[in-house]
């Protein structure tokens, strides 16, 4: 099968910018709520107090330190870095960084109109201390050199992390977090001089993080999933690709069964994955898309009748989940080609975030048994999972997010629609764990994972393995704002470079302050006191009251990249920060 040709993949996504005007709104609404119904309230009410203190204990060498970055992050400074920077990437990449320099002087461009928009918006006068600069004729909400420097100083970043090869990983943490600490010691500078609020510093953090991640779907997206010709798959020179592979004892062509996701994998992927699967024998190819009715398209007819030697989805999270549901304990292969929103199963196995370069490196190894999970519910029968499934506020998540949204924004869509239900009501439940005693509990979401990392590394359950034979579960319950930044800090820090990683079990228990509590169990029954939203690797699969799960040691076999092992335990500490698009592939050594 050919399919027609389309639209490149990530086309179309230049309109994400008019979420610019949406994030202004939002930022003069937290601006007028700063300066309006939250000015007498903890803790906009306390931050006089902060601005202060930190005058009254001036002095030392904090004080030209704090000058010298208050000047990097000024006006004139950030015009003229980027300027510089920009023209370095342009002479050394000869042109070929184009899209990355659009993107940095975009970036910063983009920050200083929504700065201004907003200060034309928001009126805050600046703290009632002695000022160590000149103040600007602007609002104090938000800091125009905090926003600034994120857009500067953070875009750069981005670009190290997309740009530097994984075998200089250390490189490219050291200057990852250099770079993003200069906007936090710019915040801190600014609140020191006695220029800003700090509420006027966070806002600026927020401005520029926004248009950040605003441009980077705009601008970078594209670039990495645009389709390749398939020499120049995965960046490897055609005389270097490996082998075709004989075709099966007596000339026969080996089949594959191609599940393919219409909108994640467009024509061109197809003819990719297509000729992928030629060079490795697989020239008997049949074909079959998915659809909303039926989420694994024709694949269970096709293993019925057919016996194929492998079948290779085209697809998300979801896409995986419904055929890793039909394909469990059948004993047939599984490749992935990962070309959805979250491809959280491709993450964590490590596999190439360019789908084709996923699917190359994967038949270039061999095939390995990795855990599943089976779910009952209420409502909903039973159904398997490979990645999570959860409720609560990570189910209503997923379930806020559009399809519309999802397609133009990515797993940035999840991001926008948590926000939505930050508020929402804390769950009373009961966990059971391996037949042990009932304990009764209350948390804003439960999580039941066969992997741990989420979107950029967040190690969420971070002892989970696919191939340890047990489920990983974690409950949220942040209590208020400090309940959230306690539980955020404790699951950012396991993503710093040389941060201590627990041993089996060290997960376990109740940690920040009791914002996450951790166990493990084979076997997780949790029964809720009221219907509770719920979902499946990325699928809602409708409220209920209860949510059991037990695991399937072993019973998908997958096909993972050849020489590097899923990392051990005491290994994972670092692989787990990597980043899931470089080409440089991981496996698991698990029984296959």
């Amino acid at each position: 099968m050919r399919p027609r040709r389309s639209a490149p993949a990530g086309a179309g996504r230049l309109p994400v910018l008019w979420l610019l005007p949406l994030q202004t709104a939002l930022m003069v609404g937290v601006g007028l709520m700063v300066t309006g119904p939250l000015a007498d309230r903890w803790p906009v009410a306390a931050e006089d107090g902060i601005n202060r203190s930190l005058a009254a204990h001036r002095g030392g060498p904090a004080t030209p330190f704090s000058e010298w970055l208050s000047l990097l992050a000024g006006t004139q400074s950030i015009i003229a870095l980027t300027v510089l920077a920009v023209a370095a990437m342009l002479a050394f990449s000869r042109g070929r960084l184009l899209r990355e320099s659009l993107f940095l002087a975009g970036a910063v461009a983009a920050q200083s109109a929504v700065f201004l928009l907003i200060t034309l918006a928001v009126e805050r006068s600046r703290p009632q201390v002695p000022h160590l600069d000149a103040a600007p004729p602007t609002s104090s909400f938000p800091s125009g050199h905090v926003g600034a420097s994120v857009a500067l100083f953070g875009g750069l970043a981005v670009l190290v992390a997309l740009r530097v090869r994984r075998e200089r990983r250390w490189l490219r943490y050291a200057l990852v977090t250099a770079l993003l600490l200069i906007p936090l010691l710019v915040a801190f500078s600014r609140v020191y001089r006695g220029m800003h609020h700090p509420s006027d510093v966070l806002g600026g953090l927020l401005n520029g993080a926004c248009t950040l991640l605003v441009m980077t779907h705009a601008l970078l997206l594209p670039a990495r999933s645009r389709p390749l010709a398939p020499v120049a798959l995965g960046a490897v020179p055609a005389d270097r690709l490996p082998a075709a592979r004989p075709a099966s004892p007596g000339g026969t062509p080996r089949r594959a069964v191609v599940v393919r996701h219409p909108h994640g994998c467009g024509a061109e992927l197809a003819e990719r994955v297509g000729e992928v699967l030629r060079r490795h024998g697989y020239a008997d190819q049949v074909w079959t898309e998915t659809s909303a009715e039926h989420a694994a398209g024709g694949l269970a007819e096709r293993i019925a009748g057919e016996d194929p030697a492998l079948v290779v989805v085209c697809g998300g999270d979801g896409t995986v989940r419904a055929c890793a549901d039909l394909l469990a304990g059948t004993g047939i292969a599984l490749a992935l080609v990962p070309c959805g929103t979250g491809n959280l199963l491709a993450r964590n196995l490590r596999l190439p975030s360019d789908p084709a370069a996923a699917l190359e490196a994967a038949l270039s190894g061999e095939p390995a048994g990795i855990d599943v999970g089976r779910v009952r519910a209420d409502g909903s029968g039973s159904a398997r999972f490979v990645v999570m499934a959860g409720a609560g506020f990570d189910a209503a998540m997923v379930g806020g997010a559009s399809e519309r949204v999802k397609g133009r924004l990515g797993w940035a869509a999840y991001a926008l629609s948590a926000v939505r239900h930050l508020g929402d009501p804390r769950m009373r439940l009961s966990i059971r764990l391996d037949g042990g005693p009932v304990r009764e509990r209350r948390a804003r979401m439960v999580v039941i994972g066969n992997v741990g990392s989420l979107q950029g590394g967040l190690p969420l359950l971070p002892d989970a393995r696919p191939d340890s034979g047990r489920l990983e579960v974690v409950l949220l319950d942040p209590r208020g704002v400090r309940g959230w930044l306690a539980a955020a800090g404790h699951l950012g820090a396991r993503m710093l470079p040389g941060r201590e990683v627990p041993g089996p079990g060290g997960a376990y228990g109740s940690v920040a302050g009791g914002a996450l509590e951790y166990f493990s169990a084979v076997h997780v029954d949790i029964r809720f006191a009221r219907p509770q939203p719920r979902e499946l690797d990325g699928d809602v699969i409708g409220a209920g009251t209860r949510l059991s799960a037990e695991v399937e040691p072993g019973a998908l076999r997958i096909w993972l990249p050849p020489r590097t092992p899923y990392p051990p335990q005491e290994q994972r500490g670092e692989a787990e920060t990597g980043d899931a698009g470089d080409a440089e592939p991981a496996a698991h050594a698990v029984g296959g």
